[in-house]
């Protein structure tokens, strides 16, 4: 039994007889009348009474509605894998760092999901190691996140966008007003020997100070937390200051703000990434492709 037998079966049911089915297969009525025959003998019942080649037999008005049912599963199949094969459907797992969950990645979610509403994703906010460890067990198909903590051959990295590393403080620090000449023009930024008069928290971004002078704030910090929530109620009950990425600071955060860290001038540079030697799903493949476009283009510090 064949797909296309069950086809011109249809056909002639739908059309009223062989020679419109025929024609409307591009058949010649012969080659259609072969195929129907061939169906019959697998079957072994006959489809059509003998007197009436287009009178269903019982055999065939008992066979109509399950092959029509099974035409219509056969159909939905074969454009669901047509839509796989193209990007339009499926699923896709992404880790990211939290500050890109909270800031960047809502706006790319939301323009990529009108030009592709039957993907589904799946996002896994973790830290930046997290990520990384994530995409190597084959949890997650893609991971965004800081390119510092990857080293591992087997991983492509695309590099999206370049966030500054800034100091953190309640508006009512000394490092704040210092910034404000008495015209009331800003000041560019800090240095980070500014830094060492007040209590340090040590942060899971504080990593990046490694390597460069500011990383004398790192060994003087009197506390250190891995939990942004936490790091927030400190800061926020005046217990000292710290280093963030731009893109981990709350937007319009009432009580604190972020300054820009001058010297030294540090950025944390973060980028899509997925395995690279595993072929990625054509849906995962759009998905890539369309965050690096749409960032590089659209999105702004």
């Amino acid at each position: 039994m064949k797909i296309q037998q069950l086809r011109h079966f249809l056909l002639i049911v739908e059309e009223g007889g062989f020679r419109a089915a025929a024609e409307r297969a591009h058949r010649t009525q012969a080659a259609l009348s072969a195929s129907i025959k061939e169906l019959e003998k697998s079957l072994g019942q006959p489809l059509f009474e003998s007197g009436n080649k287009a009178t269903l037999s019982a055999f065939g008005e008992a066979c109509l509605p399950k092959i029509e049912q099974f035409m219509a599963v056969y159909q939905a199949l074969a454009e669901d894998l047509k839509s796989l094969a193209i990007g339009d459907k499926g699923k896709i797992r992404i880790a990211s760092v939290p500050s890109l969950v909270t800031k960047l990645l809502p706006s790319v979610l939301f323009e990529y999901s009108k030009q592709y509403p039957d993907i589904e994703i799946v996002l896994i906010d973790d830290n930046s190691t997290g990520v990384t460890n994530r995409l190597l067990a084959g949890e997650v198909d893609l991971a965004l996140g800081n390119c510092n903590t990857i080293n591992q051959a087997d991983i492509d990295f695309t590099p999206l966008i370049a966030d500054p590393i800034g100091v953190v403080c309640l508006r009512n620090n000394p490092l704040h007003q210092t910034l404000s000449s008495a015209k009331g023009k800003t000041a560019k930024g800090l240095k980070w020997q500014q830094l060492l008069e007040q209590p340090f928290i040590y942060n899971g971004t504080c990593r990046l100070l490694e390597n460069t002078p500011a990383e004398a704030l790192n060994r003087q910090a009197r506390y250190t937390v891995e939990n942004i929530t936490s790091l927030f109620s400190l800061l926020r009950h005046d217990l000292g200051i710290t280093t963030l990425p731009k893109l981990a600071f709350p937007t319009n955060e009432p009580e604190l703000v972020w300054l820009e860290l001058l010297e030294p001038s540090l950025t944390r540079q973060i980028g899509i990434f997925k395995l690279a030697n595993k072929t990625i799903s054509p849906a995962v493949q759009t998905f890539h492709d369309w965050c690096v476009e749409y960032v590089q283009d659209y999105y702004l510090l």
